[in-house]
């Protein structure tokens, strides 16, 4: 016998609690709308997400009062960020000089920004945070999408609701189910994540290498370095197919320190495979459904912006559509104004990281030339003073950055 489907009604109903998701239930529930989350996982405990928590988004943490708070949880400063091109060292982005109160990149398993996102959730009555919980399709009445369909450990739940808002990710169900019309604009590279033992002996500094061929990051996580090895796109299997000493062996010349530190990969198991998507939602809503973050616009690794844009995102969405949910009546052009608000940042950088790709990354991992120099252009932004803000500016605060608007209830 099958068991019987549970309903429930709230005003808007976000499926994914990643970070543009619980950024826009813990917004709304602040302002006194009810909202439920869905997230499929049990917890967030997944390694390798994106853990750069920006300026931007820092900012609206002060704005929220929870800067303090927040930066009590384990994350390691980055100031400013370097990257080795061959010969050439260049300070990429420096972060000192910006507005506002948190003049720095704050590194930090994204666990622990989603656990604290939902803290400060549960302390409004309207915000439910549901794990485990699927969202797998849409439910549809008088023309529009009225909810959604979502399984759980305990049955099927229908969750009814004024508004649904996919923040599903860069794979999201909800999205391919809208048939909204999708551009995808390519990506020459994958990126394989791991860790390096860290010794206190180390710089501190979050840096990158760009050698003819091969392409290396290091994220500074205190007592480890989240490790960052860009591959030609498709070349996963190939480098798996080698072996796991030949891999080892690829990273040596790359290291700032003794290359036995390699030795820390034990398994293929230790490496994971991020598949580089850039594309972009042409339309981000239908009547009563609205795509934000990665589930309207895959975003490049480049800069670690995603987290942040999914973010504004949020912050935006709450912004515009708070009085239309606590009215109850969400308009097709309440969702429009959203997608009006980010389109342009998000199309702004989208095509920073296409030119990144096609100019630094593509050529380097090409091994088309012997010797590799950073592009005229960068080294002009970087050593120009004038000029060398720009970079911090558009990697930490971005092209619009958001403020929170929406009282607290």
């Amino acid at each position: 016998m099958q068991p019987e489907t549970r309903r429930v009604e709230t005003h808007c109903c976000i499926a994914g609690g990643g970070p543009a998701g619980l950024m826009l239930g813990v917004l709304l529930a602040r302002a006194g709308i009810p909202v439920v989350v869905l997230e499929k996982h049990a917890d967030f405990l997944r390694d390798f997400r994106g853990d750069t928590i920006h300026p931007s988004t820092l900012e609206i943490m002060w704005e929220l009062g929870w800067l303090d708070e927040f930066l009590t949880l384990p994350h390691q400063k980055v100031e400013r960020f370097s990257a080795q091109f061959g010969e050439h060292r260049l300070t990429m982005a420096d972060f000192s000089s910006l507005p506002g109160h948190a003049k720095f990149i704050a590194m930090m398993p994204q666990w622990d920004f989603l656990n604290f996102l939902g803290q400060k959730g549960r302390r409004y009555p309207g915000f439910r945070l549901l794990m485990e919980a699927e969202a797998t399709d849409f439910l549809e009445g008088a023309g529009r999408i009225a909810g959604v369909a979502t399984t759980t450990p305990t049955g099927r739940l229908e969750v009814r609701t004024n508004l649904v808002v996919a923040a599903d990710g860069r794979h999201s169900t909800l999205r391919h189910a809208s048939g909204l019309p999708l551009q995808d604009y390519g990506a020459p590279m994958d990126v394989l994540w791991f860790r390096l033992p860290r010794q206190p002996t180390d710089t501190t500094e979050t840096q990158g290498r760009f050698d003819t061929g091969r392409i290396f990051v290091m994220l500074n996580r205190g007592d480890y370095w989240q490790c960052a090895f860009v591959i030609p796109k498709g070349w996963n299997e190939r480098i798996r197919a080698a072996g796991l000493g030949a891999f080892r062996a690829s990273l040596a010349p790359l290291l700032p320190f003794e290359a036995a530190r390699a030795d820390a990969v034990q398994d293929w198991n230790d490496v994971k495979l991020l598949a580089v998507q850039v594309n972009r939602l042409l339309t981000w809503w239908r009547p009563g459904f609205l795509a934000i973050g990665d589930a309207a616009h895959a975003m490049s690794p480049a800069g670690g912006v995603g987290v942040n844009l999914a973010v504004q995102d949020a912050v935006a969405a709450a912004n515009i559509l708070a009085e239309p949910l606590r009215r109850g009546v969400v308009r097709d052009a309440d969702l429009a104004a959203v997608q009006k608000r980010r389109e342009f940042p998000v199309r702004m950088t989208q095509r920073m990281q296409l030119a990144i790709q096609n100019s630094i990354i593509a050529p380097a991992l090409s091994g088309a030339t012997s010797s590799l120099k950073p592009p005229l252009a960068l080294r002009l932004l970087t050593r120009v003073p004038i000029l060398n803000r720009i970079p911090g500016r558009l990697m930490g605060l971005g092209v619009r950055p958001e403020h929170v608007e929406t009282p607290e209830a």
